[in-house]
């Protein structure tokens, strides 16, 4: 194994984790923002500006969009817009903190949808970690339970988010993690525009606040996070991935007590515990 190789290896678990952390921001900018815009108008304009500015920093990506590299990006793509769509869609029907919860639940449906379809072998270390990082999310998101339409479409974007997350596992490896990246992109922008179609048409963002928010996640929280995550995935287990992932639930309540001004509960502080420490044990000591 080379020096690289292993560098590699070394840093794909901190550059995940940095996008954690860039997602569970998004959480508290995003807040206002989709107030004054529909969720799926913002989210198409997030992931059109992405591609964008992803094919005018690299043109030539466009050279690299084979069947062979489309087909599976596309593949992914789905998951993750569908997830995206179907999060927001039960959002809109039941509370944050039960979406959050739910939403997290992706941890456990990776491991299944790999042992299902992949035929991989889930380590009792794995399944611990698992549901050490349940708990945390649920302590951490979780304050009341009832299960609705709302609830379950939420379950069903946790399921995308999890295929997706299997998907770039199984296809990532020895293709450009850049233009996987922009396909991904693209079929999210395009689902997300035919779910704005179908709520009326498509509206920009209403002032430059709203800008603001859709330039800063288009470029951070997508373009660049996604980018690092299909890297990441070529480096890894899936389950690391998604047990690395659900730190984005622990950097969210955190800059919502930094930035929003929300008090450290005791219940919140055990929660982001257990999820750094299942985050840090399956990194470590999973091989």
């Amino acid at each position: 194994m080379s020096t690289q190789h292993n560098t590699r290896l070394k840093l794909a678990p901190w550059a995940l984790l940095l996008v954690a952390a860039a997602w569970g921001l998004a959480f508290v900018i995003m807040k206002d923002s989709i107030a004054r815009q529909s969720v799926n108008n913002f989210l198409f304009s997030r992931f059109a500006l992405a591609v964008v500015v992803m094919v005018l920093l690299r043109p030539q990506v466009v050279k690299q969009f084979n069947k062979d590299l489309v087909l599976p990006s596309a593949f992914a793509g789905f998951f993750l817009g569908a997830g995206y769509i179907l999060q927001t869609l039960g959002l809109e029907r039941t509370g944050a903190a039960i979406t959050g919860f739910i939403t997290g639940l992706y941890v456990v449906f990776t491991p299944l949808i790999a042992a299902v379809i992949l035929k991989a072998r889930i380590t009792l270390l794995t399944w611990g970690c698992v549901l050490l990082a349940t708990l945390g999310l649920a302590l951490l998101s979780l304050h009341g339970w009832s299960i609705g339409f709302g609830e379950l479409l939420v379950l069903g974007s946790a399921f995308c988010f999890g295929a997706h997350i299997i998907s770039l596992g199984k296809w990532s490896s020895g293709r450009d993690a850049y233009a996987m990246t922009v396909i991904q992109l693209a079929m999210c922008a395009l689902l997300s525009g035919l779910a704005s179609i179908a709520e009326g048409g498509y509206s920009p963002p209403p002032d430059w606040g709203v800008w603001a928010t859709v330039i800063f996640t288009a470029v951070v929280c997508t373009a660049i996070a996604f980018m690092v995550q299909t890297w990441s995935q070529a480096h890894m287990t899936t389950t690391k991935v998604a047990v690395i992932l659900t730190m984005e639930v622990v950097f969210a309540a955190i800059f919502a007590i930094i930035f929003g001004g929300e008090r450290l509960t005791l219940q919140t502080a055990l929660g982001g515990t257990l999820v750094v420490v299942a985050m840090y044990v399956i990194v470590i000591k999973e091989s």
